[in-house]
């Protein structure tokens, strides 16, 4: 599946719809996701779901930050149909053109990528919280940057949002010791 999301990416730039996009997402992401949970260890399989939801939340979380780069890289991840729906032209994210409409539209995904991140806690067994550590680490970073980059009015055409590594430092022991 690996292997088939990186033939992906050298071979299509565009999604028509979600439903393409989230297959990419499972393959470069949440298999990712579901190794690590079978590294980590777990007793329910119920934290499978999780590993699976938490991946698809990590990995749209980079498009959002990386859709002016990717842009650029002549790939656009979010899907076409979404494009339309707020009528925001390809041309603009490749000059780094803000509007409104933007805006809407980065709103729309960093919702969609919060809906994942909620339904993969909700999938975690209390039972395997310690286990998953690690992945909660990252979420916790990840979700924040996702977060960051909303409340920078989804500035991520000509700049690259980062998490300072004391933020990180803090946010990882924080929620280690939570877990």
């Amino acid at each position: 599946e690996i292997i088939d999301g990186m033939a992906m990416d050298l071979s299509q730039t565009r999604y028509l719809d979600f439903k393409g996009l989230q297959l990419y997402c499972y393959r470069v992401a949440s298999v990712v996701g579901l190794l690590a949970a079978e590294i980590f260890g777990y007793q329910d399989r119920q934290t499978l779901k999780y590993a699976h939801d938490l991946g698809l939340a990590f990995q749209l979380t980079n498009i959002i930050r990386d859709v002016g780069e990717d842009a650029r890289r002549g790939r656009i991840y979010l899907p076409i149909e979404d494009l339309q729906r707020f009528e925001v032209p390809a041309k603009d994210l490749l000059e780094a053109r803000y509007s409104d409409a933007f805006r809407e539209l980065m709103a729309f995904q960093a919702e969609r990528a919060e809906k994942f991140y909620d339904q993969a806690f909700a999938q975690l067994p209390a039972i395997d919280r310690k286990a998953q550590r690690p992945g909660l680490v990252m979420a916790a970073i990840y979700r924040t940057l996702l977060r960051e980059i909303a409340a920078d009015g989804f500035l991520v055409l000509d700049r690259r949002t980062s998490l300072t590594p004391l933020r990180k430092v803090w946010l990882a022991g924080t929620t280690w010791f939570r877990a």
